[in-house]
């Protein structure tokens, strides 16, 4: 029987998928963090959260990991691949061995593998696409100072603008004022401000704070559904760039949108409906999970193009 493997090693987890020649997932196995491995603890803990992912699927695939050959592997990393790529072909028993971005693993996923364009918004953002003939591009990504537009930090960004706009008597009213100093603690904008420079609000926490922001929209706060609305706009455009360097008009592509922000029901109808003024577009959720998409990506390697079947419920 051949094998292939998918791994999407993240921030947060390490996720290796293992699939049959037909498509059909046959093992799947969760370990911890692995993103940096230059110095000697981050060297252990990848090779910790690899090892811990590979035995839990090779146990739920029944495989006697001494006997298993992959064809292909294929692995997709936050952070780049640079500093893994030596370390993996000393543990992986496999023919061929690809190691890439998270971002081409999460687009494969989307799609099922289909050529199009993934737009991620969570607290940062940004596009990236492929067409039929492999081409890649991307758009966005460049952080939270000089971008991440329509990401949730910028989103919790704006709202504070808006609040300190209004403490400061040039801006409209909003709702955002008291929202944010509620759910801080803070004494005034300019207080939560001060806050959010320090080691208390790293970036993540500071993102979430986007959905009292989808929240005031919703009960109808102006400024608030402005901001959702521009993110939304923001976010089209990255999707639009990366269209036009990969797609001919009116070319059929995959638009999949991915990420926290999407959960915003304005921000995503929106964003859907901007997407698909672009004929040839359709938006829509993510088919699969990353690590469905670096599978996909290690049977590509050896030229298979395969639909899968049995895939958990976690990579849906």
């Amino acid at each position: 029987m051949k094998l292939y493997l998918g791994v999407d090693g993240g921030q947060s987890s390490t996720t290796a998928m293992i699939g049959e020649e037909s498509g059909r997932v046959i093992g799947y196995g969760r370990g911890g963090p692995c993103n940096h491995v230059q110095a000697s603890e981050g060297r252990r803990k990848f090779l910790s959260a690899m090892e811990g992912c590979l035995e839990k699927a090779y146990e739920s695939a029944g495989l006697e990991r001494a006997r298993v050959r992959f064809e292909a592997a294929c692995l997709g990393f936050s952070g780049g691949p640079a500093d893994k790529e030596a370390l993996l072909h000393e543990i992986l028993p496999a023919e061929r061995i690809i190691v890439t971005h998270d971002g081409l693993i999460a687009l494969s996923g989307a799609t099922a593998g289909a050529p199009g364009i993934i737009t991620i918004a969570g607290t940062g953002s940004f596009a990236f696409g492929r067409n039929a003939e492999g081409r890649t591009a991307r758009a966005g990504g460049w952080g939270y100072v000089f971008g991440d537009e329509g990401g949730g930090f910028d989103i919790t960004r704006q709202a504070l603008r808006a609040a300190l706009r209004m403490e400061e008597g040039w801006g409209r009213p909003t709702t955002l004022h008291a929202k944010l100093m509620e759910a801080t603690g803070a004494a005034d904008a300019n207080d939560l401000l001060h806050r959010f420079y320090t080691v208390e609000f790293p970036r993540p926490r500071i993102a979430a704070f986007s959905r009292l922001v989808d929240e005031a929209a919703r009960e109808g706060d102006e400024a608030a559904r402005d901001i959702m609305m521009n993110a939304a706009r923001q976010l089209a455009l990255y999707a639009g760039a990366v269209r036009r360097q990969l797609f001919r008009e009116g070319e059929k592509a995959a638009v999949a949108y991915v990420g926290g922000v999407y959960q915003s029901e304005l921000l995503r109808e929106r964003f859907r409906a901007l997407v698909e003024l672009e004929e040839g577009n359709q938006a829509g959720p993510p088919v699969y999970g990353p690590a469905a998409g670096a599978l996909l990506e290690a049977y590509r390697a050896t030229g298979l193009a395969v639909a899968l079947s049995n895939v958990p419920e976690a990579e849906k």
